[in-house]
């Protein structure tokens, strides 16, 4: 039986950015993902905030031109303008992101199993787990000293292993086109209005290179298509669809109800969405994965080289969910707003002071994902020396 110090189920930007930290440290890796095109079926719009461009080592060439305006639109179509002195987001090539990511990780070692589910999961008393993997011609079994969840929101590995499990979310859907000149400065457009986006917003993200449409609500009061089509027909006007083409339609959950209160055990822990590291407010999940995988991989890499799985109660949820209080608050007041005229009415605040602050914070200000308490870890691997 094949034995790994890590067996990761996903093969999204949290997985991959936890595997090939570990597979760098030494650490043996596992990557398995149901797809065998990781170009292929991907949900996120692939918004980079200027945080994670500035803290992370993300391809350049694989990153969009620069994004540093931002236009707010009311239920009744007035528009408020935001900009930004920096260079505030680019949007990623996530195929090519998720296929340089993954090169870098097999390079340093990890062993890839495209086309490959998780099936089950046994306890072992002695060392880790055992993992039932299946690709199209077998089922696997493997030990694995932990095993890390990055199997989106809906995560089979928070079930097995007992951890918690996202239960607010909201439903996302979005059309990437080519064929759309851009006029003025790459933007973002977001269109505030209850009965296109209840709970969330749609949106538009221009940069010259492809144009992204889509919307987002609340799943049991939110149409995808016909939001799509609506938001489609209200921005002909601003924007030259007559030689549009669709090149590729992504969709899915999006959890919204914060960090997880338990995301990992002796086993295994959770990564990105499974994790629920996605902000309550804007539902923005990239700089989560990045900042909250390269913990779990520090976490992961210090239990192996001291064989003390106990390391992994330094990696928890607790610490998140007190620092995101006020954006889950933020969050339920959202979902709660359905009439367009109080929308209205909040969007023409926004267009005084203070509120324009307020609004350009949310946009641009650096408080993404809290940055993870790392004084535990470093002190325990004091201790070991």
């Amino acid at each position: 039986m094949s034995e790994f110090d890590v067996t990761i189920v996903g093969a999204g930007l949290a997985g991959l950015q936890c595997a090939r930290l570990l597979a760098r440290r030494g650490v043996s890796v596992l990557i398995a993902d149901r797809k065998a095109d990781l170009s292929r079926g991907i949900h996120t719009t692939g918004i980079f905030v200027r945080r994670t461009l500035e803290d992370f080592d993300l391809p350049p060439s694989l990153l969009g031109p620069p994004v540093t305006h931002v236009v707010l639109y009311s239920p009744r179509g007035r528009s408020q303008a935001l900009e930004s002195p920096a260079e505030e987001f680019r949007v990623g090539a996530m195929g090519r992101i998720y296929e340089e990511l993954l090169r870098q990780a097999v390079l340093a070692g990890a062993v890839w199993r495209p086309r490959t589910r998780l099936v089950g999961l046994e306890e072992t008393p002695e060392w880790g787990s055992v993992v039932l993997l299946q690709d199209p011609t077998r089922t696997i079994r493997l030990r694995t000293r932990f095993l890390v969840g990055a199997d989106g929101a809906a995560s089979r590995v928070a079930s097995l292993l007992g951890l918690s499990e996202n239960e607010q979310w909201i439903v996302g859907a979005e059309d990437v086109m080519e064929g759309v000149p851009l006029e003025g400065p790459p933007a973002l457009h977001c269109f505030l209005d209850p009965q296109l986006a209840p709970g969330y917003i749609g949106w538009v993200v221009h940069d010259g290179e492809r144009f992204h449409l889509g919307a987002g609500g609340r799943p049991e009061a939110f149409s995808p298509l016909s939001a799509i089509a609506e938001l489609r027909r209200r921005v002909g006007g601003t924007f030259d669809l007559s030689a549009a083409r669709v090149v590729e339609r992504r969709g899915g959950r999006i959890p919204v109800g914060g960090i997880l209160p338990r995301i990992s055990c002796r086993r295994g822990l959770l990564v990105g969405d499974a994790a629920g590291a996605v902000s309550p407010l804007t539902a923005g999940g990239l700089d989560g994965a990045m900042r909250l995988s390269r913990f779990a991989a520090e976490v992961l890499a210090t239990a192996v080289d001291k064989d003390d799985d106990a390391m992994l109660s330094l990696y928890s949820g607790a610490e998140f969910r007190a620092r995101f209080l006020s954006r889950r608050w933020m969050r339920r007041a959202l979902a709660a707003v359905r009439s367009p005229l109080l929308v209205e009415a909040g969007c023409a605040l926004l267009r005084t002071q203070p509120f324009s602050r307020m609004a350009w914070h949310v946009f641009f200000g650096r408080g993404s994902f809290p940055e993870p308490d790392r004084a535990p870890l470093r002190a325990s691997a004091e201790l070991s020396r």
